[in-house]
């Protein structure tokens, strides 16, 4: 299982809790507290620890899962070689997921490997690292957006204080443009009329949800709430692909020179992505817990 440099002793700051998660142990405790008081900031080696703490908990949810991480992401000079050696875990990813955001994750598979979904997998595709670097990051997001948004959609449809019926409304034009992905392209939206059959009392399901939200909680909900996390993302995904060599042309364009290409088939490409969806989901997980025992996002 690839690292991108969390101390070997992180591991021994935790410790089992009832909640699924190890719970941080007196000694990590000790080093909150030098950063949780109101009137301190936090130090640079306190966010280092937030950050391996939150890696320590999403790496936890992978082996709890029996999820084998996919290995660094390498060039080789055979014209054969795949980057998806490992079994088809398929199943295991998608399982982590409630029945409603699977639907809009499959959608956002789709709309990355189009027609070839229901196409034979096992087609080789020459893609540059870069490129897949961004996917990662972007469906990393989108995961972390997805948990989010479908546990509020989960709670209110428990509660039953889900509106009848969301109107449909073109709430993409506000949202604030983001560097690395485009929360409309991701979110597949259909028609209302396929999620009511034209009853408006029925529940409708999660994309339906994420369309009636209005444009500033759709907003606050595609934004990651801390550094450490934005940070850990980057971190997981150079860990992965590499470090970037981006350079910026005379003429203000990003040249990437030394972009290496590999040989990815689209079954591998779909663990990819999945597995970036899932590392995103724990992550908002892992954020929540830390948060709930330190409220180092309130620093």
């Amino acid at each position: 299982m690839r690292s991108w440099g969390v101390a070997a002793d992180s591991a021994v700051l935790l410790q089992p809790a009832a909640a699924g998660f190890r719970a941080p142990s007196a000694d990590f405790r000790h080093l909150a507290s030098s950063f949780c008081h109101p009137d301190s900031r936090p130090s640079f080696s306190a966010k280092k620890a937030l950050e391996e703490i939150i890696y320590c908990l999403i790496v936890q949810k992978f082996m709890e899962k029996e999820i084998d991480m996919i290995p660094t992401v390498t060039t080789s000079p055979d014209p054969t070689y795949q980057v998806d050696s490992l079994p088809n875990q398929e199943h295991k990813l998608e399982s982590i997921h409630s029945p409603d955001a699977l639907e809009m994750i499959q959608s956002h598979l789709t709309l990355i490997l189009g027609e070839r979904v229901g196409g034979p997998l096992n087609t080789v595709v020459q893609i540059s690292k870069l490129k897949l670097g961004k996917l990662y990051a972007a469906s990393i997001m989108y995961g972390y957006f997805l948990k989010r948004v479908d546990e509020r959609y989960q709670l209110e449809r428990t509660m039953k204080t889900l509106p009848t019926k969301p109107r449909g409304r073109r709430i993409f034009d506000e949202l604030k443009p983001n560097p690395l992905w485009d929360l409309e392209s991701m979110v597949q939206i259909s028609s209302d009329d396929d999620d009511f059959d034209g009853d408006e009392t029925k529940s409708y399901r999660l994309r339906s949800y994420v369309m009636y939200l209005d444009a500033e909680t759709l907003q606050r909900y595609a934004t990651i709430r801390s550094k450490e996390s934005i940070s850990l993302i980057e971190k997981q995904t150079q860990a992965l692909f590499g470090r970037p060599d981006i350079r910026i042309a005379d003429d203000g364009s990003l040249e990437t020179p030394n972009d290496e290409v590999v040989g990815i088939t689209f079954s591998g490409l779909t663990m990819l992505v999945l597995e970036a969806v899932a590392f995103g989901t724990f992550l908002w997980e892992a954020e929540g817990y830390v948060e709930s025992k330190f409220h180092f996002m309130s620093s």
